[in-house]
């Protein structure tokens, strides 16, 4: 066998979760590469709710103890031949730390994509309580690991600021483009601004997105927001919405999928994405191949590819300053169609070069896999 994918849940393109996208797309790639590739995932059920694909997914029911290994997945695994790279796709699952043992135990290498979870911001959320597992369980994950797969320099900061190691290894995550075309709009509609992503406020900084725009649209009144996505934290953000008085020009449009998610962002003419803690947004790459001009913060790990192909706004931190004058300003792009024309180009080409899947397969093989 050659690469296992290990995941907490069924690698389902078509839910929210950027995580199960990412491994989606990798395991997809190399399987076009004919690479020996499955997708071994955790999950509450083994319901097969997913979209067909061309590798090979086992689901193993999860047990209640965090950290209690399936049955049917350890044999698997101790099946498994000893050449066998097993990917950890996630940081600081309790689930992980065993797996680990158990494959240091029996000699199997592994790797690890944190997605995020080691960035500086997420090391600060519940610091102490991360501290301490930390030294009890994590640190063994990464001690372990033949080589961690970071894919943004505030992963690969906050990794070292805990475990200083050259284990880490600096590699995007490709995407396959979808793009047959961009619709820029026309001066005649109002600017519509658009999120696509889970409802959680904090995280994805949507505190500050709603403050910014509110002071933003009190300038430009015709203009519209709309956040496509869902979770836990709707009614607060609704009541957040209503703080600000702008439950008229912001659209709560729900989870969308596939199509329909795709059609309501080539109707939007910027994409914005605020986040304090990303792995890597697929959200804004796949805003990005339409040829919306983006906003992000560092934090997103793509804002130096924004900036580096000018295609669209990077700002250094999530600050509701920062956000509203970036409104402004691509506010005052949109109104002139050239420049706003070349923007949407520059945003197609960063998606073509930063995200091509062959560079990033090849990279991944020798200095991920070390093949």
């Amino acid at each position: 066998m050659g690469i296992v994918h290990l995941i907490l849940g069924k690698a389902n393109p078509e839910k929210m979760n950027g995580v199960n996208k990412v491994v989606y797309n990798i395991a997809t790639k190399q399987a076009q590469n004919k690479e020996n590739v499955e997708v071994w995932g955790i999950s509450e059920n083994t319901e097969i709710n997913y979209p067909e694909r061309i590798f090979v997914t086992r689901i193993f029911k999860k047990k209640r103890n965090p950290f209690s290994i399936p049955d049917d997945l350890k044999k698997e695994i101790l099946a498994a031949d000893q050449a066998t790279i097993f990917h950890f796709h996630g940081g600081w699952i309790p689930l992980f730390s065993s797996l680990s043992k158990l494959l240091k135990k029996n000699n199997y290498r592994y790797v690890i994509t944190p997605h995020g979870a080691y960035n500086s911001i997420a090391m600060e959320k519940s610091k102490y309580t991360k501290k301490i597992y930390f030294e009890i369980f994590e640190k063994k994950v990464i001690e372990n690991a033949c080589k961690i797969h970071c894919i943004g320099e505030s992963e690969i900061e906050g990794l070292h600021s805990v475990f200083p190691t050259s284990k880490s290894v600096l590699i995007t995550y490709g995407y396959d483009r979808i793009n047959t075309g961009f619709y820029s709009g026309n001066l005649k509609e109002p600017i519509i601004f658009g999120f696509v992503g889970r409802l959680d406020i904090h995280t994805k900084g949507l505190d500050i997105l709603i403050e910014s725009f509110a002071s933003f649209s009190s300038k430009k009144p015709n203009s519209k927001l709309w956040i496509v996505g869902d979770g836990a934290e709707k009614n607060e953000l609704i009541h957040l919405l209503k703080s600000y008085h702008i439950s008229d020009k912001v659209e709560l449009l729900g989870s969308k999928f596939g199509e329909e998610k795709n059609d309501l962002i080539k109707k939007m003419h910027v994409f914005v994405h605020p986040s304090r803690n990303e792995g890597l947004p697929v959200s804004v790459i796949e805003a990005a191949d339409f040829g919306k001009p983006c906003i992000v913060t560092k934090n997103t790990n793509i804002g130096h590819l924004v900036e580096k192909y000018n295609a669209g706004i990077s700002i250094a931190a999530p600050d509701s300053a920062l956000l509203t004058n970036s409104f402004i300003m691509m506010s005052e792009i949109w109104e002139n169609q050239d420049e706003y024309k070349k923007m949407s180009e520059n945003a197609i080409k960063m998606v073509e070069e930063a995200f091509d899947w062959n560079r990033i397969l090849e990279d991944m093989n020798t200095q991920l896999y070390n093949r």
